[in-house]
């Protein structure tokens, strides 16, 4: 077991309690928390200066920026259902290098959604590879309960 070290008052701390990123691997998958780690850019906005692009005022502050590098968000003219233009967000770009090169910062972060993907199950692995043997159970079961249907059906029909 992995003790959080985030204390039970968090909330007071950032407005709203903080995700866990280890419930959110196994719920939405770990390319959805792939995305939302580099989905972070600079909001003047926000009480921690970033949103997120993924999940827009995410209650969480950037805590790989010095890793990672500024992001500003790119924005495009789109026009809307009554033919005036708006601005959509789509995507990021990088206004400020990190301590880590763009491909090692990938790196990092599949490293550590891959690691909260165990966290968040670590038995995953053996419960999938018990669910085959167990539909081969029943597949198996099957057939003997369709061969006895048959014997006991047969004077009947």
């Amino acid at each position: 077991t992995i003790n959080s070290a985030m204390p039970k008052d968090s909330e007071s701390w950032f407005g709203k309690e903080p995700p866990d990123l280890s419930l959110i691997a196994r719920a939405r998958g770990v390319d959805y928390l792939y995305s939302y780690m580099k989905g972070f850019y600079a909001d003047k906005t926000r009480p921690w200066g970033v949103n997120n692009l993924y999940l827009p005022s995410a209650a969480m502050p950037h805590v790989l920026q010095e890793l990672q590098g500024s992001q500003k968000p790119v924005f495009k003219n789109e026009p809307d259902d009554h033919g005036s233009a708006r601005m959509v967000l789509v995507g990021v770009a990088a206004m400020t290098p990190g301590a880590l090169k763009p491909e090692e910062y990938d790196q990092f972060v599949r490293d550590i959604v891959n690691f909260l993907d165990y966290a968040g199950e670590p038995v995953k692995e053996k419960r999938q590879s018990m669910g085959v043997f167990v539909t081969l159970f029943l597949l198996v079961f099957f057939v003997f309960a369709y061969l006895l249907k048959k014997e006991y059906w047969k004077d009947v029909h």
